[in-house]
C-alpha cells in the first residue's frame, strides 16, 4: 500500500506539466502586447515627447524582464519538479539548463522582481508630477519590501549553504 501511494504521489509531479505549458501560453501572450506596443508607438515616433518615450522603452524593457523570468520559470521548474530536459546533440543549449536548483531559482526570481519592480518605479518618478504624494510613498514602500526581501532571502540561502 506504502509503494503505491509512493509511487502515486511521484507520479502527480505530472500535474505540473500543463502549468509550465501554460507558462509558455503567457509567454505568448506578452510577446504579443510587447509588438503591440511596439506596433503602436511606429506612427508617432517622430512626435513622441523624450519622456514619452522612455516610458514607452521601460515598459518594453518591463515586458522582457518578466518574459525572461517565465523562460527561467517554466524551464527550470519543469527540469527540477518534473522531468529533465532531452536536448539532442548538437542543438542549441541554454548554458544555465540543468544547473539551477529550487533554491537558486528562487533567488532569481526574487532578484528578477526586484528589477522588475526597480523599472516600474522609474516609470513612477518620470510621472510624478502627476501623482499624490501618498500613492508615491507605497510604491517606494512597496519596492523597498521587494528589496529587503530579496536581500533576506540571499542572505538565509548563504547561512544555510555555509551549513551544509
Amino acid at each position: 500500500m506504502e509503494r503505491i501511494l509512493e509511487n502515486m504521489m511521484y507520479s502527480a509531479r505530472w500535474i505540473l506539466a500543463p502549468i509550465y505549458f501554460g507558462l509558455s501560453l503567457a509567454l505568448l501572450a506578452l510577446a504579443v502586447k510587447f509588438f503591440q506596443e511596439l506596433i503602436h508607438l511606429a506612427p508617432h515616433l517622430l512626435t513622441t515627447k523624450e519622456a514619452d518615450l522612455i516610458l514607452v522603452v521601460l515598459s518594453l524593457v518591463d515586458m522582457a524582464l518578466v518574459g525572461g523570468l517565465l523562460v527561467m520559470v517554466m524551464i527550470s521548474g519543469y527540469e527540477n519538479f518534473v522531468s529533465q530536459l532531452d536536448i539532442a546533440e548538437g542543438k542549441e543549449k541554454l548554458s544555465w539548463l540543468g544547473k539551477m536548483d529550487s533554491g537558486s531559482l528562487k533567488m532569481k526570481v526574487a532578484a528578477s522582481i526586484v528589477a522588475i519592480s526597480s523599472i516600474h518605479l522609474l516609470k513612477v518618478f518620470m510621472n510624478a508630477t502627476n501623482i499624490d504624494n501618498d500613492k508615491l510613498m507605497w510604491y517606494v514602500l512597496i519596492h523597498l519590501t521587494f528589496v529587503v526581501s530579496a536581500f533576506a532571502m540571499g542572505l538565509l540561502d548563504k547561512v544555510a549553504k555555509e551549513k551544509s
